[in-house]
This record gives C-alpha cells, structure tokens and sequence, in this order.
C-alpha cells in the first residue's frame, strides 16, 4: 500500500533513473558511493538488543532503493509508513466485513439458508486466496521485481548511449515491465473467463461434492453461479496487486476489500426482502467488480494503455518467456497446488459440517471470520515487506532477506499473539456484541464463541504460513517444499476431523483445523533456513515461545476477568486494556526482545515528542 495512496512513488520508480545503488560501481566517481548502511529495524530480530527506530511515520515520497548489503536509509521509515497506512485501510476492510457478516447474521441467522449461501461462498474464499492473497501474489511479485532489476539494470547500461540512439533513429530497447504484462494478461484474462464458465455449468456438482448433507442444495446452486465471477474478477484484481506492490504502490490493494465489503453490505440491505440470501451472492459479484475498479485508476497511470501493445496468442518470443514466469508450468504448479491445500483445510470443514444438525458451517464461519482478524492484521508486515524481500532474493542478497524475514516473523507473530490472547479471554462477550441479534440468539452465541476459542489454538500457524510461504516464492524458482508441508497439513487435518467430529461436533473441526495448520507451520519453519532464506529458526521459536507464554496468561487473565462485569460491551472494553497490558508485563517478564523493544520504542518516541 503506497503512503499516499495516489501510486506516485510507484510511477516515479517506473520513469526515474536508478539510484546510485542500482547503477554499476565502476560507472560512478568515488564521491558518489553511497555509504552502505543498514537502516535502523522496525523491531530488532530475535536475541538482537534493541535499537533506534525508524524514522518519521509520515511524509509522501517513492520509495528509497535498496544499496548494497544493507537496507538503504529511509527504507525502514517508508515500510512503517507504508504498514501504517495498510493497517488503516486492512482494518476499515475488516470492520467492514464484519457488519457484512452482522447484516448476513441478522437477516438469515445461522439456519439452513445461511449455510447454502456459505457453502457458495466458499468458491469466492477460495478464489480470493488463489488469485488475490497468495497465489498471484505469490508468483507475480518476484516476476515483477525481476522485470523491475532488469529495467534498472537496462537503464543504468543505456545511461550513456541515449543520445547515441536518438541521433541513429533507433528505438529504445522493450521495457521488461510492459513485456511481462503484454505477455500474461491477456492469456490469463481468457483462462479465468472460461474458468468462471465452467463453474457455472457445473455449480450442481460442486454443491454435491463439498456439501453431500446440505438441507437445501438448489438455493446453494443458485448462489455458487451468482458468485462464479468472481473466478475472473478476484483473478484481475490479484494481477492489479501484484503489480502495483512491486511498484511500491500499496493503498490501491490494500483497499479492495474496503469495496468488496461494501459491494456485499450494499445488495443485501437492498435486495434481502425480495432475493433472500440470493442477493449476498450476487452482492459478491458486485463487490468483486468494485475490487478492480479499485486500483485501475492508479495502474493506468503505471501502464498507460495507449503505450501496451498486446502480442497476439500463440507461441511467446524468447524475451517474452524470460519475463513471464507466470506461464511456466513448473513456477506455477507449486503454487498453485500450496494455495490449494492451504484452503482446502476449509474445505474440509465444511466438508464435516454438512453431516451436523443445521447451523453448524455458520457457526464455523463467525468464528472463523472473528477469530482470524488477528492473523489477517499481523500479516500486513509480510504482505508489506514481501517485494523488499523478492527484490533482494532477485539482486543476490540472501542476508538482506534473512534480516527482513526475521524481523516479519517477530513483529508478526506479537500482533497474532496477542490478538490470540483477546478471543480466548473475550470470545463470548466479542460474539455477543457482534452478531447477538435478529435471527442469532443466545445459542448460537454460545456456540460459536465455543468454536472461536478453539480455532485461536491456530492462529499463529495460520500467521506463520501466511508469513513464512512468501519468501519461499520470492526467487521466483520452483519449490515445492511449501506445497508438501501443506498437503502434509492438510492430511492430519483431515484425520484429526474424522476422528473428532463425531464426538465433540464443531469444536471438534476447529481442533483438527488448529492441529493441522500448526503442523504445516511447523515444517514451513524447519524447512525455509535449509532451502531458500538462512534464517535462524531455533532464534525465532525461541522468540514466539516466549510470546506465546505471555498470550497464554493474558488470556488467562481475561477470562477469570470476563464475568466480572455482567454488560458485554463494558466487559470487552476493560478486556481491551487488560490483556495488552498483562501480555507486554508478562513478555518484559520473559525477557522478549520483540516487546522489549516496542516499550522502548514507544518511551523514545513520548519523550522525543515532549
């Protein structure tokens, strides 16, 4: 998300020359080397003492570039600003889809009606992590800061022969950008279109298989085609974010979900008294369309269209190849098959679900939906962070990258922890205020706040694969490693569910849920040191073990804390300011660097301030 949020930096980093850092040291006078120093950390990485700060949190500019080995100066302080202004807006997106989630609660409750609407909803979920969240992004950021060094590298090689070509009548070399997208978007736009076809042929099948028990299979058929468009838009939209991120542009992506929440609040308040849950559906569509529209204004102005010339579908040229990735079958096979058993582990779920009593995938989902806020916030940093970290996987420097991707973890793993620490201390009186009216009663609350307790036992492996897959893909080489763990994952899930549906019901999906992504986090950590980023893992458990002793009594805390107050909203909101206060004792206490350095950071910043 760029600071400004107009993509001025993004589209300055595209017509400016290079920095001093990206042009060849033999070609620059010695009183123009930069002085090659790392900028000062968001936060130190494990067992490192804490260290200034960034700088300001404010101020409009492009981003600086990397130089040398280290971060170039003010790097550190335009990804706080950048995380800054994504927090804002992933927040409001948030805050959005939980009154999507309330105007859903309200008018249909946690009923057979909601859970077809639900099982539909799971092909948009699953589009969205394939197209948006992880799976394009996965791909087209390294494919992009590629294209992006390449640019760099050509510019800085050309510095002195423009006049030269000027005078000749020669055209200036194909820009490795406009060749990357000239060479896959097209292809994919027709590939997701027929994609989104075959879905809505085959809507009846899919109801059956992902939910063989659903009460009422016709309206989820209905609902799964309405949302089918999302195949295409959710896979244009995750194009457009790949794209302006590694441009250094992050407020347009960062705002998708801003629309798409309002696209969905906006057809069921109109159209619930006259198509029923239909009309959240076909709100996803709307949304999914609001989501591209969203960011096309500031990629216009990164890729004009009267300068794209589109090459005709057939056999792409040498050069195209080389910058497109995206169309080799062994870059996106690994990908690709990640992705999908990362969310599969959903599909699973519900998958259980559909054999319990009505209500029971709504259930699932509210927790889910609230429980995961955590998870989603924390991994702001990495989604930030994750072209810093493709561009120096594709400049050569794996130190660099270890740097980043510790201090990602870290920061990443306190904002998921004590998020954690909130829902087990405050799941029913959250619950409560949340969705505890209209059509969702008392039992329903009880359950699902049931439910979210669990699900929170999982809540830093889901951080961690999200945080932990990205720099896996960053090189833009095959690995398959992320898909094994995965798929490993996925099966104790599936095992675990199995066994523990049939006796404890939801909480039962919840716990194999918890189980098997704990697990795919677990291996992701052992394996990314060996295979891609010599990060230290033993440092890093080391580190959120501590942080996850100090959620674990203040959720404590919480809980014994929560019935003391009889008023629900009373009782979270002196939640709110007792669980962060006893996490961050209780981490000073074990001696964590990550919230050590915070308290320092926040006493500097007060005394600087007065």
């Amino acid at each position: 998300m760029s600071d400004t949020g107009t993509g001025t930096e993004a589209e300055a980093l595209s017509r400016e020359a290079p920095s001093l850092g990206d042009r060849p040291r033999d070609a620059l006078p010695q009183e123009a080397l930069p002085r090659e120093e790392a900028a000062p950390p968001l936060l130190p990485g494990p067992g490192q003492p804490p260290g200034p700060g960034p700088g300001g949190t404010t101020g409009v500019g492009p981003a600086p570039e990397p130089a040398g080995s280290g971060e170039a100066p003010g790097l550190g302080s335009f990804l706080a600003r950048a995380a800054a202004g994504t927090a804002v807006l992933t927040v409001l997106g948030a805050v959005l889809g939980l009154v999507r989630d309330q105007a859903i609660a309200r008018y249909f409750g946690a009923s057979d009606v909601s859970d077809a609407f639900l099982i539909a909803w799971t092909v948009p979920e699953m589009a969205a992590t394939l197209l948006i969240e992880d799976g394009m992004a996965l791909l087209l950021v390294p494919a992009f800061s590629l294209a992006l060094t390449r640019r760099a590298d050509a510019e800085a090689a050309k510095g002195g022969e423009d006049g030269g070509e000027r005078d000749s009548g020669k055209e200036p070399g194909a820009d490795p950008v406009r060749e990357l997208v000239a060479a896959t978007l097209p292809r994919l736009c027709v590939l997701l279109m027929a994609g989104a076809v075959l879905l809505m042929a085959g809507a009846p099948w899919v109801v059956g298989v992902l939910a063989p028990g659903l009460a009422d299979p016709g309206l989820s058929v209905d609902c799964t085609r309405l949302t089918a468009v999302t195949v295409l838009t959710f896979g244009i939209t995750g194009y457009f974010s790949a794209a302006l991120r590694a441009h250094r542009s992050f407020l347009p992506p960062a705002g998708v979900y801003v629309a798409y929440n309002i696209g969905i609040i906006g057809m069921t308040l109109a159209l619930h008294s006259v198509w029923g849950v239909r009309a959240a559906a076909a709100g996803v569509a709307v949304g999914s369309l609001l989501m591209i529209l969203t960011q096309l204004p500031v990629l216009l102005k990164l890729l004009p269209p009267a300068r794209l010339r589109l090459p005709r579908f057939g056999r792409l040229k040498p050069r195209a190849v080389r910058t497109a990735p995206l169309l080799g079958l062994t870059v996106l096979a690994p990908v690709v098959l990640f992705v999908v058993s990362r969310q599969s582990q959903v599909l699973v779920e519900r998958f259980l679900a559909s054999t319990l009593p009505a209500g029971a995938i709504s259930h699932l989902n509210y927790a889910q939906k609230v429980a995961q806020m955590p998870m989603v916030l924390s991994l702001m940093i990495c989604t930030v962070t994750f072209p810093v970290v493709a561009r120096a996987m594709a400049d050569g420097n794996r130190e660099k990258a270890r740097q980043r991707v510790e201090r990602d973890l870290a920061l990443a793993g306190m904002v998921v922890l004590l998020g954690t620490a909130v829902v087990l201390g405050y799941a029913p009186q959250i619950i409560e205020v949340l969705f505890q009216r209209g059509a969702f009663d008392t039992a329903d609350t009880e359950a699902t706040a049931q439910v979210m307790r669990v699900y929170a036992a999982g809540l830093l492996g889901h951080c961690l694969v999200g945080a932990l897959s990205r720099p896996f893909f960053s090189s833009g080489r095959p690995t398959w490693f992320p898909a094994f763990a995965m798929g490993t994952g996925l099966l104790v899930t599936m095992g675990a569910g199995y066994a523990l549906t049939y006796r404890f019901g939801v909480a039962g999906i919840a716990t194999a849920n918890a189980i098997g992504i704990s697990t795919a986090a677990l291996l992701l950590l052992m394996g990314l040191g060996t295979r891609v980023v010599p990060i230290r893992a033993r440092a890093v458990a080391l580190s959120l073990g501590r942080l996850a002793g100090a959620a674990l009594v203040a959720g404590a805390a919480g809980w014994a804390a929560a019935q003391l107050l009889p008023d629900a909203v009373l009782s979270l909101a002196a939640g709110c300011v007792l669980v962060p206060a006893v996490f961050f004792l209780t981490g000073l206490a074990l001696r964590s660097p990550e919230v050590v350095s915070l308290l320092a950071l926040i006493r500097r910043r007060f005394t600087d301030g007065r």
